[in-house]
């Protein structure tokens, strides 16, 4: 591939060198890694479109603004203040660092120091929380504004609470706190509720599946409060690149909104180069890894006096990539840390610590997760660097965005891993650059969900005869509480009766465990160096694992499940842990069947097996060790689909044919089933597996079938005693479920039509990511066409059903 051509930057002024040195730095990488870069993108540089501030804005914000360097408005900027001044609600999607804070502060802002009026700011995530807080102080400060922001999270002490009840003007906060802490308790602040005029979400692209559901719910029952309280917020929200911001800003607040897609911020320009490892095994096809890939590069950038980012997708590869690139950099521990990492886990502390120094510009490198990829300020970066494919369209360039803020000119570089996903995505440039990011829905109606908060609302306020909380006859509803114990029926009215208040024991997110608490016990001390949630507690804190802080390593010596607490030492350990686990599904009971389809109750079977010990840099495996951990179980409900083995062999010459026909063919029931459903993927988990739960199926690094017994042992499946019945399982990835696989399976016929069509309609030639999964073989090498199995496995599904209709 020759090397790509990029036209010069117009170089900022207050940056004179970053442009012309980065075209040099991608220079070097493209002539010396000619065989490893398989695309690259060049989107060119774009100067601002101001606007004139609005007319009638307090001279005091505008002596603000001004003593901050802003001296005009961009257009997006002016654009969003005229919708909210007439009224509407608005959502604003432009890039990062493109000053969307500024769309909702300018006018809340003006209207505190007015009128007194107050407004509540919803963030997914604290450090956004405390970043918001910093940008509103700075401008306070600016201009003597005396308007008053608080946050009030978990954080929040209780002496302090009242303050921010009765005396905030802004109160930022997060959809969990506004559920649980200010909803249930809102006649504490009802002076807040009298006055609040905006109500701004931040990150909406967060709030999409389940968790988005959750919080649309929650949004009706803030508006049922403030209806209550005379007040009708006007509401501002901030996205980034999705394929439909207002249909979803519409579905979250229930009313139309008005978007403004338009950014008049200027941009740098922007250079992607798509990676692939070079092949180091020519026979067995094995590329070198990602992370060394990812290390180098990051190195060079670095070296070559580039602020990095580097996003790896799991806390270890953070770890690994950081012990690496800090034995380069920070070998003399006299000399200020130039590389640091920044992950979930971490003490708050220790995270405000690093975006303190990211945005002051003492950190050359920092390597993160998906925790960075939020709209956090952390200053001017230059080059990012994906670890691997983050597995959307749409959060790569989230991830990419992080750098190039404040007009510099900026590279992103998209390294492979051996998965297929991400082989396909480099090898076939065309199919990441010419889709469009995905969409996001949620579905408030979902019954599971608009009941929990049916139970809350009612708890904050009674219910009215004639009132509408979702598209569900609500009086059916309330009725069924009212069986149930918990509501009373006076007059017109539904009153709360039962103990306790029920939104404490709905979560949001996901079910609430309890993290566990990461203890340093070396030389005696006893110190809590970290947090740990209790999905990923089995997977890094078994005994004998290898902990990992900024690159410092700890061995687990003592794991109290029940008391949620590990206890560890330091270690000069020259490897790291990686857990073994297995998962397995089987069917406990059968609710109903129709057609090839079968709605019930299943048990996920999560266990931990063991760990490898695997050595710094050489990467060889160099041990093993056993983990006696409770399995982590499941309970849930599925629809699955499964043939009759004789009409299977018939229509198919192997086993492994059929296999992979039902691989690909769970693939896009999978993404159709999510769409009718209004979920996330990852709200729907996807199994291949047999009915009787003695194998499962994964896809292996060349985008085949591969069966495994729940030891880990692959199955020969032509030496299987039993019948052959390979299974197409979608469950609810909820324990319990949350009612999903009910509307599913009512949908069963929809979902197998649909997904047929799909693959069909696919121009691709042997299947990819857009239909059946990524496939790195061609027919010839496999001897047949998965993306025909697959469209046969769809056929026969869809088969069974024309015959039960008849």
């Amino acid at each position: 591939m020759p090397a790509p051509a990029f036209a010069p930057d117009n170089p900022s002024p207050s940056h004179p060198n970053t442009t012309t040195g980065l075209d040099g730095f991608i220079a070097r990488l493209t002539q010396k890694y000619r065989g490893r870069i398989t695309g690259c993108l060049s989107l060119p540089a774009r100067a601002a479109r101001h606007a004139a501030f609005p007319p009638g804005l307090d001279a005091r914000l505008m002596a603000a603004l001004t003593a901050r360097g802003i001296q005009q408005l961009y257009s997006h900027q002016r654009e969003t203040w005229d919708h909210v001044a007439a009224g509407r609600h608005a959502v604003v999607v432009t890039p990062t660092a493109s000053g969307k804070s500024l769309c909702y502060n300018l006018p809340v802002l003006d209207a505190a120091l007015k009128t007194g009026a107050k407004a509540l700011y919803l963030f997914p995530t604290k450090a956004l929380a405390q970043d918001q807080v910093a940008q509103l102080m700075a401008l306070n400060e600016a201009g003597h504004l005396g308007v008053r922001a608080y946050t009030f999270d978990g954080d929040t002490p209780g002496d302090a609470r009242k303050a921010v009840r009765t005396r905030g003007d802004i109160v930022v906060t997060n959809p969990d706190m506004l559920h649980q802490g200010i909803l249930p308790h809102h006649t504490k602040w009802a002076q807040f509720f009298e006055s609040l005029r905006y109500v701004v979400i931040d990150e909406m692209h967060i709030y999409r599946g389940v968790f988005g559901a959750h919080v649309a719910n929650v949004i009706r029952r803030l508006l049922r409060v403030c209806r209550f309280y005379g007040s009708e917020p006007v509401f501002i929200l901030s996205s980034a690149t999705i394929a439909n911001p207002q249909q979803l800003a519409e579905a979250l607040i229930g009313a139309p909104v008005a978007a403004v897609t338009e950014s008049g911020a200027p941009t740098g320009q922007k250079h992607l180069l798509l990676w692939n490892p070079p092949v180091i095994n020519p026979d067995l096809g094995i590329r070198a890894s990602s992370r060394s890939q990812t290390t180098r590069i990051a190195r060079m950038a670095v070296k070559a006096g580039f602020k990095t980012i580097v996003f790896a997708n799991t806390r270890l590869m953070v770890e690994v990539i950081t012990k690496y690139l800090k034995d380069v950099f920070d070998r003399d521990p006299r000399k200020p840390a130039r590389v640091t990492a920044y992950r979930g886990g971490y003490l708050p502390t220790e995270r405000r610590a690093a975006e303190a120094h990211l945005r002051a510009g003492k950190i050359d490198c920092v390597i993160a997760t998906s925790a960075l990829e939020l709209g956090v300020d952390i200053g001017s970066l230059d080059v990012c660097v994906l670890n691997g494919y983050p597995g959307t369209i749409a959060a790569t360039w989230q991830r990419l965005g992080r750098a190039g803020r404040r007009n510099r000119a900026a590279l992103g570089v998209l390294v492979a891993g051996s998965d297929p996903l991400d082989q396909y995505v480099v090898r076939h440039p065309e199919f990441f650059f010419g889709q469009s990011p995905e969409h996001a829905r949620i579905d408030p109606d979902q019954l599971l969900i608009l009941m929990d908060h049916v139970r809350c609302a009612a708890f904050e306020l009674p219910f009215v005869m004639g009132e509408r909380f979702g598209k569900e006859k609500l009086e059916d509803l309330l009725a069924y509480l009212e069986e149930q114990g918990v509501l009373h029926k006076e007059g017109e009215q539904w009153h709360w009766m039962a103990e306790g208040y029920p939104a404490n024991s709905v979560s949001l997110r996901s079910v609430a465990e309890g993290n566990f608490v990461v203890v340093d016990t070396t030389d005696g001390k006893r110190e809590v160096i970290a947090e740990v949630d209790y999905s990923s507690a089995a997977l890094t804190l078994y005994e004998g694992a290898i902990y990992m802080v900024q690159a410092a390593p700890y061995q687990v010596e003592r794991l109290d499940w029940t008391g949620r607490k590990a206890f560890v030492t330091r270690t000069r350990a020259d490897y790291y842990t990686d857990a073994i686990d297995y998962t397995k599904l089987k069917v406990l009971e059968a609710f109903e069947r129709a057609d090839a389809a079968t709605r019930g109750e299943v048990h996920l079977l999560r266990r931990v097996a063991g760990y490898k010990k695997i050595r710094y840099y050489t990467h060889e495996n160099v041990g093993y060790g056993t983990v006696n951990l409770p399995d982590q179980e499941m309970h849930t409900t599925a629809v699955w689909w499964t043939l009759d083995p004789a009409r299977l062999a018939a229509a198919f010459p192997s086993r492994w044919q059929a296999l992979d026909g039902f691989l690909g063919a769970a693939y896009a029931m999978h993404h159709v089933a999510a769409l009718l459903t209004m979920a996330e993927p990852h709200d729907l988990g996807r199994a291949v597996g047999d009915a009787g739960s003695t194998w499962f199926a994964t896809v292996g690094a060349d985008g085949r079938g591969a069966p495994k017994a729940f030891d880990g042992e692959t199955v020969d499946l032509d030496r299987l005693s039993r019948e052959f019945r390979p299974t197409v399982f979608l469950y609810d990835n909820y324990p319990g479920g949350i009612g999903l696989s009910a509307p599913l399976f009512d949908l069963r016929r929809e979902v197998v039509r649909r997904a047929r069509d799909l693959v069909a309609a696919c121009e691709c030639a042997h299947g990819c990511p857009a239909c059946i999964g990524p496939i790195l073989a061609s027919d010839e090498q496999r001897g047949f066409s998965p993306k025909g199995a697959a469209l046969e496995v769809l056929e026969l599904f869809a088969l069974d059903e024309r015959h039960e209709s008849a």
